[in-house]
Formats: C-alpha cells, structure tokens, sequence
C-alpha cells in the first residue's frame, strides 16, 4: 500500500493505492493476450470458412466488447482511496471558510413535488457552516409558482429549524428525514418544531393538490403568473426569499429564467449557466455546489470534507471539482433495478481517481468557480466585469442596481454572441452536460478529486418502476452518442488532450450505446443456430473453445469481485448483470435509433424529467416484495422480450437435443441458459403476473409474432 501525502496537506487529506492493482495488472496482460487470439480466430475464420456475414457479426460484436473492456481495464491499473480531515479544519479561523454558493436545480413541480426541494434546500441551508457565508439558488425551469410557494414557507421555517439544528447537533438536516423517526429523547422544542413543520407540509401539499396559489394573498410576488404565462414562455423572476443580512440564515434566492419557445434553452445546462451568472452578479462565492433537487445533505461536515482538498495550496490551484457519489434511499434489499449505481459511482470512481480524477455526474459537486472560465493558465474574460470569477460581491443583493443586472444576465437572449456554452460555463451540444463539461474541463488541464466520507454526503430518490429507470438511460444514450460524434469526442480529442488511459476512461461510458449490438447480436444468433443445429462457437473438443470459457469467466470474476470489494452483494451483482442486459436491449437499443433519427432530422429528442415523486401503494408494494415493474407503457420492453422468448425456445431445443439425441453440450446451449435465468422476470411478467406491473398483452402478441419472423429468417440466414 503506497500512501501519498504532502507537508501541507497531510493533516488534512491522505490518499493510498488499493492494494489489487498488482493483481490487475497481471490479468489485464492475461485478457488481453486472450482477446488478441479471439480476433486472430475470427480472421483466420473470416477468410477461410463460407460463413462472412456470421463471421463479420461475431466479429463486430467482440471488438465492441473488447473495446468496452479496455476502456474497463484503464479504470482498474490504479484505483486509490483518499481520506479526509475535516476535524482539523474546522480549528482553522473563521476568515479562512470561504463563501459557498449552492445551486438546485427543478423543472417540474409535479415529477419534483415542491415539498421534497423545500426539504434539500433547507438540509443545505443548515450545514455546520457558517451562515453568513452560504447562499443558496434554487433554479425553477417549471416557472411554478408551486415551487415558489414552497420556498417562501420553508425560508420562514428556517429561522427556527437552522438554529434547532446547531443548538442540538443534529445529524438529519433534512426535516422530513428528521421527523419521520420518533425518538424518546426529543424535546418539547422538537414536538412543537415537528407541529410547525406538518402545518408547513400541509399548506405546500394543498397549493399543489389544486394546482395553484391563493394570488390575492400574495399578490406582489406572483403577480408575473398571469393568463399569458406559460412553462415555456415567460419572463425571468428572481426572488430574493431570504437574505443572511443579520448573519442567522444564509441568502435564498428563487431563480426561473426568462424563456421563450423560438429561443434554444439547453435544458439543465442553460439552467446551471444562468445561476452561474445571476450568482456571480449578487454574491460571486469562489466554492459552488450542485445538486439535483432530490439530493438532500445527509452530512453537515460535507463543505468541510471539500475544502480539504480545494483549500491545499499544492494542489487547489489546478483543482476544478470535488465530486461526492450519488446515494438513494428507498433501495428495494436486493437493488433489483441496480440503482444504487456501484459500478458508476464506487468502482470506477476510484479508478478515474487514480487519472486525472473522476468524472462530474451532475450533482455532489463542489466546483472552484474559476473552473467556469478557461484554462488553469488561461483566463477567459467574461463579456461584463460583474461576472469575472474574482470579484469580490459587496453590494446588497437587494439593491435595486444588482437585482437589474441579475434580470438582464437571466434572459433568454442574453448568450447570443458569447462564449456561454462553448468555451465558458457548462457546455452544451449534449443531453448528458455533466458528463461532457467534466470531460471538457479535465482536456482543459483541469484535475477532480473523489471525495467518499464514511457517512454519505448526499442522499436522493432513485426510481422505484423500471420504464422510469430504461427512459431515463434512454435519454443518457443519446447525450452519450452526441458526445462521440461530436467535434470534441473522447475518441480522438480525449486521447490527444488527455493520454491514452484517462481518454480510454471517457471512452467507457460513450461506448454504452454501442454494446446494444453485441447484446442483440449474442441474444439472436447462436439461439437460431442452435435452433437449426449450426455451429457458430467450437466444438468441447476444439482448444478455441476454452478460450472462450476463460474469457467469458474471467470478465465476470473480475467484475464480482470489484463489486464485493466496494461494498455490494453477490445477489445484487447479479441483479446489476441482469439489468446491463435489459438497458442493452432498452435503453442502448433504442436511444441509438433515436439518435440516428435525430441526425436525420426526422426526430427532436427532447429532457424528460425522472419522476422523483412517490408511486401509488401498488408500485410501493411490487418494489419492496423485489418484483419488477414494467409499468403501462411497456413498448420500449419490446426487444428484449423477443431475445426472452427466442432464448427459451433454443434452450427447451437444445435440451431436447442433448438429452434424447446425444448430441454434446455447446456454448450455443450455455448462452441460451444464461439468458433464460436472467429472463425469468420477463417469462413471469409475461404468464403468470396479473397486477398493473405485467407486461402488456400487445407486447407479449408482438415478441411472439417476431420471434417467428426471427425464426423464419434464421432459416436463410443460416442454411
């Protein structure tokens, strides 16, 4: 174990290499060899045998999965761990805790209840952190005057619930999380903090119920929501909701930019660019946090752990961003959906680490707001001097002259000629804008660190249904497939700006899209083969035949055992194996028909925001009993119910074949059982199931009537 640490830092932050990456190093020399003799042996097939077109599929398939293995590996040669210190800052004087602006992002009040951003905004807002120095800006890309409602009540709740919370040391910041586990030792403080807070709920959750606010009661602040207004036209508002003038609260400020449908708004990453302007206008703090809106602040030291990093002087000068992983609560026992994301946010997080440092993933990050605007060598001057990165704020953000310019810098025509978006702020051109500005930023020369306390930092909602979980990475792929036909591609620019193994990481997540081909490609093929008694793999008997077991084995050893050491299950390994399959089938299927539809002009995909709200008692119910809900609109389950279907028709004839005419076992036959168990909750859903969560009947009629077309076809394909 190699530790690393610094004369100035080392109080403060210590970093070590996993002691694996030895034992990486070799298998990845192992596989690789390996891989090399599976495309020798698919060449020398190609060339020799009458089977091109099976040959080249096959082929195709591989080098993609060698491909997405390699960029794997670069993620696994050194992976290292870091620790914190924030106990030894907080002995630092007051002067050196420098101001943090956080930024929360919401678009809809109806997927993104109104009461749940009320709650991670006031988590935040209670950080054991000086109050004077937080501001916090929450972006409304609705324009609800629901969302508005809610922040109103909940910054008049904060000037009790802040100083309970620092009087009594309290851990759970959020107050729903707070109140909802009774304890015997709460105080009477605490019970009437708890009425307060019900009474608070109650109103928020009435405005929304009948969908709007009482405007004569609070006629001067929404008096902008007249019978013109509308979610896509409308014009910028700016509510200062709360301001730390006396040094008890920190600053809220509701921000809905001015939009208007012939303007192009770049989604989450205008939204994001806006706050960055409105806030470097009224307060221009040197630390910014992102967070989405359901992401509430389980850890009050989270600042604290940050600034161990960005305040090291060896290192804060070229440091961009401290990323936190993504944690969900509410995850079913067995993460049926693989939504606690370890691979993403615990596995190849510390392997990016070990690089130039993780990638940004949308929120949990703590930005230094220089990053924003070029190089660590080359500052690019803003087009106001208000909006420079080292400008210290020191008018009232309720000044007449200050609340004037943050309307203007919030319009929707404001970028046009500007450097917003292409070489300033968060960069657009893609629907995963996390992912390609923490690229863009990295090729820059910029470096992340993974910041990962023993006590989660953040946690959020994941979705609980399974068409919420395949849309949403639907909505990923064509960002992802964006990014990889872009002028700034992690295949070419990536490699030339950052090297060979930090842009083979980039790599891996742009190739998400592309492994839908191996994935039809193996779920289709060797099933019709086997149907119609072809070989397309070697005979048990043939020495390329074991290549390919140790192959197949030696990926998926590797990959249970990444995941054991990080904390997970080998049941929930399984279910994260399952759910690549579905996404596959899925989400990678069809974002890439989407894409290549988008590039045809024939369709304009556009952000679909991931319900956050909670289901019905039913979908509660399906979630928590670990039963897969495919929900009503089931059509997107389409591809993967054929491969489902096909499968357990080869593996019933396989098996036939095997046990009454003798023949020896294939890999044909091992795919096709593999596929079956990992299909069992489609066969379930499809047969036996009769609640809402099924698969539709007009799905399961269109997979059993293409398979029969697949079957058919197979015929002259393959004879």
């Amino acid at each position: 174990m190699k530790l690393h640490t610094s004369e100035n830092s080392a109080t403060l932050h210590t970093c070590h290499t996993c002691r694996r990456a030895v034992l990486y190093r070799c298998y990845a020399v192992i596989q690789t060899c390996g891989i090399i003799a599976l495309v020798y042996h698919h060449a020398h097939s190609l060339l020799t045998e009458h089977t091109a077109l099976l040959t080249s599929l096959l082929l195709i398939s591989d080098v993609v999965l060698a491909f997405m293995w390699a960029s794997t590996t670069s993620l696994r040669l050194n992976p290292v761990h870091r620790t914190e210190y924030p106990e030894k800052y907080v002995a630092k004087p007051e002067e050196h805790f420098p101001k943090l602006d956080v930024f929360i992002c919401t678009a809809d009040p109806y997927k993104e209840p109104p009461m749940m951003v009320a709650n991670t905004v006031l988590s935040v807002m209670a950080y054991g952190y000086p109050s004077d120095k937080i501001s916090v800006y929450v972006s409304d890309d609705g324009g609800s005057s629901l969302t508005l409602f809610a922040l109103m009540e909940a910054a008049k709740f904060s000037e009790h619930w802040l100083p309970f919370c620092k009087k009594n040391n309290v851990q759970d910041r959020s107050p729903a999380v707070y109140f909802s586990s009774k304890s015997s030792s709460w105080t009477e403080e605490a019970e009437n903090l708890k009425k307060m807070y019900e009474d608070v709920k109650e109103r928020v959750e009435h405005v929304v119920n009948i969908g709007k606010v009482d405007q004569d009661q609070f006629r001067e602040v929404f008096d902008l929501w007249d019978h013109k207004f509308t979610p896509q036209d409308h014009p910028s508002i700016i509510k200062v909701l709360q301001n730390n003038e006396r040094e008890i609260t920190p600053n809220l400020i509701y921000v809905s930019r001015e939009k208007s449908r012939t303007t192009p708004h770049h989604f989450k990453a205008g939204a994001l660019n806006t706050l960055l302007r409105v806030s470097a206008v009224m307060t221009n703090s040197p630390i910014i946090l992102t967070l989405d809106c359901d992401m509430y602040s389980n850890n009050p030291t989270t600042p604290l752990h940050a600034l161990c990093y960005l305040s090291d002087p060896q290192i804060n000068s070229g440091l961009g961003f401290v990323q936190f992983p993504q944690r969900f609560q509410g995850i079913n026992r067995n993460d049926i959906y693989a939504s606690e994301l370890i691979h993403p946010f615990d596995i190849n997080m510390v392997g990016y680490d070990g690089l130039m440092g993780p990638v940004h993933v949308g929120t949990g990050c703590f930005f230094n707001r220089r990053v924003f605007y070029g190089p660590p060598a080359n500052l690019i001057l803003p087009e106001l001097d208000e909006l420079r990165p080292n400008r210290i704020a020191d008018k009232p953000i309720k000044s007449q002259s200050v609340l004037a310019l943050a309307h203007d810098v919030a319009g929707c025509n404001y970028e046009h000629n500007t450097n917003w978006g292409s070489k300033t702020g968060y960069r657009y051109g893609s629907l995963v804008e996390d992912y390609y500005t923490g690229f863009m930023l990295h090729c820059e020369g910029w470096r992340s660190m993974f910041c990962r306390p023993q006590k989660a930092a953040f946690y959020g909602s994941a979705p609980k249904r399974l068409t919420d979980v395949v849309w949403q990475q639907m909505r990923w792929s064509i960002g992802l497939l964006e990014m990889a036909f872009s002028r700034y591609s992690p295949f070419n620019y990536g490699f030339k700006s950052l090297g060979l193994f930090t842009g083979l990481g980039y790599c891996y997540y742009v190739v998400w899209p592309f492994c839908s081909i191996p994935l039809t490609v193996y779920g289709v093929v060797p099933q019709l083969a086997l149907i119609y008694g072809v070989r397309v793999f070697p005979k048990p008997s043939d020495q390329w035949f074991w290549l390919y077991i140790f192959l197949s084995l030696g990926a998926y050893a590797q990959d249970l055992a990444d995941f054991l050491l990080e904390g997970g299950t080998c049941r929930k390994w399984w279910n994260d194996q399952r759910m690549w399959l579905i996404r596959g089938l899925s989400s990678f299927f069809f974002g890439m028909i989407e894409y290549t539809l988008k590039t045809l002009n024939l369709s304009t995909p556009g952000f679909n925001v991931t319900s956050k709200a909670d289901g019905d008692d039913e979908q509660k119910k399906l979630y928590e009993q670990g039963i897969f809900d495919f929900g009503p609109s089931s059509s997107i389950f389409l591809p993967m119910t054929v491969v489902a279907v096909l499968n357990l028709l080869a593996f019933v004839w396989g098996l036939y074949r095997l046990l009454a005419l003798g023949e020896g076992l294939s890999l044909e036959l091992m795919l096709a059982s593999f596929a079956v168990v990992n299909s069992l909750p489609i066969y379930e859903a499809m047969v036996l199931r009769k609640d809402a969560g099924k698969l539709q009947k007009g799905v399961c009629f269109l997979a059993g009537m293409s398979t029969l077309v697949l079957i058919v076809a197979g015929y002259f394909f393959l004879k």
